[in-house]
């Protein structure tokens, strides 16, 4: 099967940015939906593609590594540390053959985007780092996944709850997972004897490959046609996710059993919310507590008062006291984020900014003077070189 291009398929340039990705994506969503085209067969495949190329190219971590290996390096199973042992270990191996025709004819190649690829035992590439079916035989969890998500200040103090549309992959309903046309896979594969793997021994490497008769399902059948053999399809699913108080930037909220789905009767893998909190124009926050600055008038801080304070928590009576100084801080306890693990909330801290009034008035200048006559001490007494 041909080497997919996700940029292409995206209609962006390989630069494009993550706003420029989701932008494409959106668009084409929405041109191809199926809810948009009940019935049109073509459509729904394009809207497939277009879902398992956003998948790869909005997650920077599987972005790099489509990158450099292609398609195959997002199949289960792939370690890009050992591929690119591989790739060292054939380069010095080739460089010691020149002249020969190498071992056993393997040779490399460069897809049309530069990504490197092994050929060679139909495509070694795939069948040394991992392909659909290469797993292990038996019930298998699903693979975890990871998705961001933007969180509003207010929120992640207080809560709430918000729905995410996700790309992910889907249990193939034509064979039910199995990969296999059903009624055709009742026969144990003869080849690999229903373990899914053959064993293969090259230069000084030893490693199992995908049995190329059955796929790596250990049964012997027709490849399912709307899958092609890996039993998972791309789909988007809607999910509601609970967002809990006290989330900080980088949390991670666990969503049990909304992962990538088992295989071979395996429970489904988990999803983990990563949150990316933003910042607030007026309050800080630092651990548990929260901060804030709070200004007061002049007779506000001489004489002392009571005012209304809103809070991310809720509106609080700040008492004032008398004789305050600009840069005074008060503590209210327990009236900062809650700890997520624990529920005990922190505590917040207010510093009081004395602010005087900006003005060419008279009557208010004469006031300052008389309030000059009351300063004791010179109070740039301790400010010296």
């Amino acid at each position: 099967m041909a080497e997919k291009d996700y940029y292409s398929i995206l209609g962006v340039k390989k630069d494009a940015s993550a706003d420029q990705i989701k932008k494409a994506y959106r668009k084409l969503a929405r041109k191809y939906h199926p809810d948009v085209n009940p019935g049109n067969k073509e459509a729904e495949e394009t809207f497939k593609q277009v879902s398992q190329a956003y998948e790869a190219l909005s997650d920077s971590e599987k972005r790099k590594i489509y990158d450099e290996f292609g398609e195959d390096g997002l199949r289960a199973g792939f370690d890009p540390e050992q591929a690119r042992q591989y790739k060292q270990w054939r380069q010095y191996s080739d460089a010691g053959a020149r002249g020969s025709q190498g071992f056993g004819g393997f040779h490399d190649t460069y897809s049309d985007q530069g990504q490197y690829k092994y050929s060679g035992f139909e495509d070694i590439f795939t069948d040394l780092f991992g392909g659909a079916g290469s797993a292990p035989q038996g019930p298998q969890k699903g693979r975890d996944i990871e998705s961001g998500l933007d969180v509003d200040f207010m929120s992640s103090v207080n809560g709430s709850t918000t729905r995410i549309t996700l790309q992910k992959q889907k249990i193939c309903p034509k064979c039910s997972g199995s990969g296999r046309v059903q009624g055709s896979d009742a026969q144990v594969c003869k080849t690999c004897r229903g373990t899914g793997q053959t064993g293969v021994s090259q230069g000084p490497i030893s490693f199992n490959r995908t049995c190329p008769d059955c796929g790596g399902t250990g049964r012997s059948g027709e490849a399912c046609p709307d899958c092609h053999g890996s039993g998972v399809l791309p789909t988007v699913e809607t999910i509601d996710v609970v967002i809990p108080a006290g989330v900080k930037d980088g949390s991670k909220i666990r969503l049990a059993g909304k992962g990538e789905p088992g295989r071979n009767g395996g429970a489904p893998g988990d999803l983990y919310i990563i949150t990316r909190v933003a910042g607030h124009p007026v309050f800080r926050r630092d651990g548990d507590s929260l901060k804030v600055d709070v200004p007061v008038t002049i007779a506000e801080a001489m004489q002392g008062a009571e005012i209304n304070l809103s809070t991310p928590t809720g509106a609080v009576q700040l008492r004032i006291p008398q004789g305050t100084k600009s840069g005074q801080k008060l503590r209210l306890k327990g009236k900062g984020v809650p700890n997520i693990k624990t529920k005990t909330p922190g505590d917040l801290y207010v510093t009081l900014r004395v602010q005087v009034p900006v003005t060419n008035d008279r009557e208010a200048l004469d006031a300052a003077a008389t309030l000059a006559r009351f300063y004791k001490t010179d109070l740039r007494s301790d400010i010296h070189p």
